[in-house]
Order: structure tokens, then C-alpha cells, then sequence
């Protein structure tokens, strides 16, 4: 029996799928003592984290082993006065720490607020401007310690600054004092609704937001876990996500554990397609869930056999049917692909025990009730394109929504117009109840009286064999109002000319009815991204 078979009763149809769930906890749960400390307890040998990186070092970790560094880390981080409450900002990397400093502030009652080592100095001033950050532990890679210390002088804030493994000046080895704390602690007394973690949104559009989440959230990813990715009791999960960012959370820690299985974590800084499918061979992964931007370079490269991967997963921007093809020639596996927000957790995805229909978000989880509406607040037909949001039933907001955004209570009142969490995305749905992304509401092109999704347009675009990445936008044009633009990062042996512009416009527009043509093309080494990842249309849109 799963420790998360404590937290909720499941219902599932004669294929395995979930059909309900009903999460029950008590009022101080706290995921640190009611999960990994009781798995510890109860099995302390079992595997709860494999770790390696590119210079071929490795660790494995139990559940034994984690219970008693986090305690370790939880008297060293109370010894420098971190309390319940005070927000404590992570910046690990991928470094094995990570797991074990999370699980502490848990146990202390603190807010971890995780971040990226790719923030650049205005970017951390704007974080401990924004949030009232008590403390900060960071690596010592990558010349973090250094853009720390600059963004807290020009913000005219001061913090407890912390490091790991290395001595760094101006900072305190918390390695060093974890080893000579107590590896037992007793019991803070904390409630399931504080605040357990924050994370800054990417930041597609305007400055990003803090996202604060309560002790409940863990409990919401079971249904991530084990009916999403698959991950399976004493099996190796890997999701490929830097620490900083919510998918993290999603892949890398609290639904996998709930089901029993280890996570895996490579700590890499140069994605290598060749590099991740030997870690995922050499370590026998069960269950491995990316972006889509991993799964375009495995195909584009050539994915090599997996044998021991039983599930694949992909998320965080929306897969290109293409891709989706042709990974499933290469290894036969489904790429099960999910939708949900930093604000919240899974809301619908392809799921164990359905039928996966390529390129659709798949149905609502059994955790929230979805639906679509137009600007009237008006529930949509099928077909018809809509906003997506979450009514809550009974009036209470779902477990695994966001609690708060930071000092901004009339943001959050915003997103929770009419009583109903406004999510900002739309979709359309078909006569399965199977959701199909059509764009943010930012991102809709308004062209000669339609409204077209850059999504549809880049589904086709990219098939082109000359396509490595792209992106679809919209720019003001007199006669139509807006016209299709393309950004194209090309593939490897292919350069930039009329004639390849001409062919790929051919080429897509032969696809696509006459109001979605493209009418530019603009070919670019890089597209703009946010530190996660994340294509900013945004920044396209300004410099068209």
C-alpha cells in the first residue's frame, strides 16, 4: 500500500482510469513529516532520490537518508534564526541539496520560494524588492553568489546568505553547519493552510507574479503523478525541470513520492539529447516526463532505443502533432501530453486508462470542474473556442490552487471574477470532453475578422523539415487589421534565402485555410524566451 492511498480514495472504471477522487488530510498536514518522514520510518531503505551529473559522480538517497539531511538542515537553518513564516529563497540548481533543504523549510513552517541560477542581477533585485526575503540559499556555480550579493546591495535589502558544499565570501557554509546538527528534531506545529512555497511566474507577460501555494498542494499531485506520468511504487521517475520553476514541484518530487517511486535528477547545464537518454538507460527510468522542446531535439537527433521507459509525458508549452508522431515511430510509446498553471496543479491531460488523442490536452481531472466561456461568462458549445476556467463546487476554492499572488489581493480577486478562477487560456472542446489548446488571450491574432490561434499555424510549420523552432504572431497590417508573421529558427544545414522563404510559405499556407496564410516570414538565430523556456511572443510582437 502507497502512503498516498492514506489521503484519498480513488475510483477508478474497469481500464484504470480515474473517474473520482476525494483528498482528505488533517488540519496539520505537512508533507515533510506526514510523507517522507513516515515512508522513512516505515521502509527506510527505500529509494527516494538517484542523482548524477555530467562529470559522471553519483548518489543514491533513501527515504531514511533524506528524513534524517533534512532534520540536519532544518536545526542548522533554526539555528540562524529561520522561523515559521519567513520566506526562504532556494536557488540549487539541480544539486542534490535541493531535496533535502526543501523538506526542512517544510518542517520549519517556512516559505521556500524556489528561483532559476539563470536570474541575472535585476532579476534578483526585483525578487527581494517585491518579497521580503529572511534568507537566501544559493549554489556556488555559475557566479550566483556573486549577482546575489549585488541585487540585495542595489535593492538596499539585507538577508541571511547561505551556500553549499563550497566556502563563498560574505556567505555561510550551511553544509558545513548541517553536518554538525542534530540529524532529530521535534515537530513544528504548522496549519495546511500556511503558506508553503512561492514561485515567480515566467513572466510571458509583464513582471512576474508570485504564485503562493498552502500545505495542501502536495496532495494535488497525486493525480499528477500516478495517472498523468505514470510513476509507479518502486519504480524512477525523471522529469526534466530546473528546480526553480513549479514543474518541479510537478515531476521531481511530491506526487512521485506519494506513489512510491524515486525521482530521478541529472544535473546538467548543456542540454545533451544523447547525454539525458543515456542516463535514462543507464539507471533503467520507468517514467520520464519534458517539455516539448526536449522532445523536438530527441526526434530531430535521432532518439535512440529506451527499453526500460514505459510512460512519456510532456508539458509547459503545446506539443506539435509532428513530433508526437514521430517519437511514438522511434520508441512506441504515447507522449501523454497535460495542462495546467504555476497557480495551480494538473488540470487536464491524457490520461492512464483513456484513449490519448495526439495533440489534445486531454480530459479535466477528476480534481476540477473545467469548463469554457465567452466574454459574457456563458458556457460554450463543443467546438467553440472559450476561455478556460475552474468553478469551484460547493463555493471552496479546489485543492491545488494557488492561495495568494504576493501582495497583490486585488490581482487574485482579478482571476477570480464571477466566483470562477480565470486561467487566461483558451481552448475549444470536442464531443469526448477532450480540451484542445487554441492560445492565450494575449496571444490571439485578430486578422481580417477572425480570431486565429498562433498555435494551429505553428502546428504546421513546423513539420517543414527546415524548421528547427518557431513562433507565430500577429503585426498590425491596414487592410486586415493584423497579419501572420513567422519567427523561424532554421535547422542544422539550412540558411536563410528567398527561395526557402518562399517554400515554407508554400508549404504551410497549401495547409491552412486563406485567413490563416502567413503572410512574412522573419528567419532568426534564437526566439526570445523566458528563463524557463518559454517563448515570449511578447517580446516578437515589439520587435517585428
Amino acid at each position: 500500500m502507497s502512503i498516498y492511498e492514506r489521503f484519498c480514495t480513488c475510483t477508478e472504471d474497469e481500464n484504470g482510469a480515474l473517474k473520482k477522487i476525494d483528498i482528505h488530510y488533517n488540519d496539520n498536514f505537512n508533507f515533510a513529516y506526514d510523507v517522507v518522514d513516515e515512508i522513512a520510518r516505515e521502509n527506510p531503505g527505500k529509494r527516494a532520490i538517484v542523482w548524477c551529473n555530467a562529470n559522471d559522480e553519483e548518489r543514491i538517497f533513501t527515504f531514511s537518508d533524506v528524513m534524517k539531511e533534512s532534520n540536519r538542515y532544518a536545526n542548522a537553518l533554526s539555528c540562524l534564526g529561520i522561523r515559521k513564516g519567513d520566506y526562504v529563497m532556494l536557488c540549487l540548481k539541480k544539486h542534490y541539496e535541493y531535496w533535502f533543504v526543501s523538506t526542512a523549510l517544510h518542517k520549519l513552517g517556512a516559505v521556500m520560494v524556489p528561483v532559476t541560477h539563470m536570474l541575472r542581477v535585476d532579476d534578483f533585485k526585483y525578487r527581494f524588492t517585491t518579497a521580503d526575503i529572511k534568507a537566501v540559499v544559493t549554489t556556488e556555480e555559475n557566479d550566483v553568489p556573486a549577482r546575489i550579493r549585488e541585487a540585495l546591495s542595489e535593492a538596499g535589502k539585507e538577508a541571511v546568505l547561505m551556500s553549499i558544499r563550497e566556502d563563498v565570501e560574505g556567505f555561510i557554509n550551511l553544509s558545513k553547519l548541517k553536518e554538525a546538527s542534530s540529524d532529530e528534531m521535534e515537530r513544528v506545529k504548522t496549519n495546511v493552510k500556511d503558506s508553503m512555497m512561492m514561485y515567480f511566474t515566467s513572466g510571458t507577460t509583464g513582471y512576474p507574479k508570485g504564485v503562493i501555494h498552502d500545505f495542501s498542494y502536495p496532495l494535488a499531485h497525486i493525480v499528477t503523478a500516478k495517472y498523468w506520468q505514470r510513476a509507479e511504487d518502486d519504480g524512477l521517475h525523471f522529469t526534466v525541470a530546473e528546480t526553480g520553476w513549479a514543474k518541479a514541484s510537478w515531476g521531481k518530487m511530491y506526487g512521485q513520492w506519494l506513489v512510491g517511486s524515486a525521482v530521478m535528477v541529472y544535473d546538467f547545464d548543456n542540454f545533451d539529447p544523447k547525454m539525458l537518454t543515456q542516463v535514462i538507460n543507464k539507471y533503467k527510468v520507468t517514467s520520464f516526463c519534458a517539455p516539448p522542446t526536449v522532445y523536438r531535439y530527441l526526434v530531430k537527433k535521432g532518439a535512440p532505443a529506451m527499453p526500460s521507459l514505459k510512460h512519456a509525458a510532456t508539458a509547459g508549452e503545446y506539443l506539435n502533432p509532428e513530433i508526437f508522431k514521430k517519437f511514438y515511430e522511434k520508441t512506441g510509446l504515447y507522449l501523454n501530453e497535460g495542462y495546467g498553471q504555476t497557480e495551480t496543479t494538473l488540470l487536464s491531460a491524457n490520461y492512464k486508462g483513456i484513449k490519448n488523442k495526439e495533440g489534445s490536452m486531454g480530459v479535466a481531472s477528476p480534481l476540477y470542474n473545467l469548463h469554457l466561456i465567452d466574454k459574457e461568462g456563458n458556457e460554450v458549445e463543443p467546438g467553440e473556442i472559450g476561455e478556460i476556467v475552474i468553478v469551484p463546487e460547493n463555493g471552496e476554492k479546489p485543492i491545488g490552487v494557488f492561495s495568494a499572488y504576493l501582495n497583490d489581493p486585488e490581482l487574485y480577486e482579478n482571476a477570480w471574477q464571477g466566483g470562477v478562477y480565470h486561467t487566461g487560456d483558451s481552448a475549444w472542446k470536442d464531443e469526448d470532453g477532450y480540451f484542445w489548446f487554441h492560445g492565450r488571450f494575449d496571444d490571439i491574432i485578430k486578422s481580417g475578422g477572425f480570431r486565429i490561434g498562433p498555435f494551429e499555424i505553428e502546428n504546421i510549420l513546423i513539420k517543414h523539415e527546415a524548421v528547427l523552432e518557431c513562433s507565430v504572431v500577429g503585426i498590425p497590417d491596414a487592410l486586415r487589421g493584423q497579419a501572420i508573421k513567422a519567427f523561424i529558427v532554421l535547422s542544422h544545414g539550412y540558411e536563410p534565402s528567398q527561395e526557402l522563404e518562399k517554400e515554407i510559405k508554400e508549404f504551410t499556407n497549401s495547409k491552412l485555410a486563406e485567413y490563416k496564410w502567413i503572410r512574412y516570414i522573419e528567419f532568426t538565430d534564437e526566439l526570445p524566451k523566458t528563463i524557463s523556456g518559454k517563448i515570449r511572443k511578447k517580446a516578437l510582437k515589439e520587435n517585428r
